[in-house]
This record gives C-alpha cells, sequence and structure tokens, in this order.
C-alpha cells in the first residue's frame, strides 16, 4: 500500500489556496486549506497533516502566532514550510519554528523542491 502526503496550506487569498491546492493535488499531495492561523489550529484538532504550508501575513491570526501556538501545543510537530514575499521573514520564521522557508514568488518546482526535503525528515505516514 502507497503512502500519500497530506499538506495544510494556511493562506487568506482564496486564488492563492485554490492554486495550490490544484497544483498540488496533480503533484499528487492531499491538500486542506484554511484561510488563518486560527482557523487552521481547529483543524489540527482533527487532523495530522505531513506538512504545514503557511503563508505569514493574514488577518485573524497571522502565520507567527499560529507557529508559536502551534509549537506549544502538546504532541509531536510536523515541518512547517513558510511562503512570505517579506524578506526579513526568514530569520523571523527560523525564531519561531519554521523548518523551511520559500520567499514569493515562487515556481511550482521550488514549491514541491522544498516539500520533498521537507518530508525527508518527516515521511507520510497517510494510507493511500
Amino acid at each position: 500500500m502507497s503512502e500519500i502526503c497530506r499538506l495544510l496550506v494556511v493562506d487568506d487569498d482564496p486564488t492563492i489556496r485554490e492554486m495550490l491546492d490544484m497544483v498540488l493535488v496533480s503533484e499528487g499531495y492531499e491538500v486542506i486549506t484554511a484561510p488563518h492561523g486560527a482557523a487552521a489550529l481547529t483543524l489540527l484538532d482533527h487532523i495530522t497533516p505531513d506538512v504545514i504550508v503557511l503563508d505569514m501575513k493574514m488577518p485573524v491570526m497571522d502565520g507567527w502566532q499560529f507557529l508559536r501556538q502551534y509549537r506549544e501545543r502538546p504532541g509531536p510537530k510536523v515541518p512547517v514550510l513558510v511562503l512570505t514575499a517579506a524578506q526579513d521573514d526568514k530569520r523571523r520564521a527560523a525564531d519561531v519554528g519554521a523548518n523551511a522557508y520559500l520567499a514569493k514568488p515562487f515556481t511550482i518546482d521550488d514549491l514541491v523542491r522544498t516539500l520533498d526535503e521537507c518530508m525527508r525528515a518527516n515521511p507520510c505516514t497517510h494510507p493511500g
């Protein structure tokens, strides 16, 4: 039985969420989306992704707040890939526990390569 990688994509822009969903599903991933950090934390009460793909600048709860609260939750943590356009966010993302960083704009090849790197440390565990 093969395993499928489940991604939680957190981004406030519905166009970006839809594009990432479409592209990543076509690459063989299972994709679950959330419009902000608070919604993502609620989803994490019910699902376990293999990687979290996280935008940093969002209303309601931004990526920084999400990462802090996520890291404080009990239990094992999955890799977090930060997507952001801000130049100083790479250092800040590492400071709050992001595992990888991808600057916007990025190519789909860059995204898939970075996701693959994240999953080497955290192999997919969901039956396909």
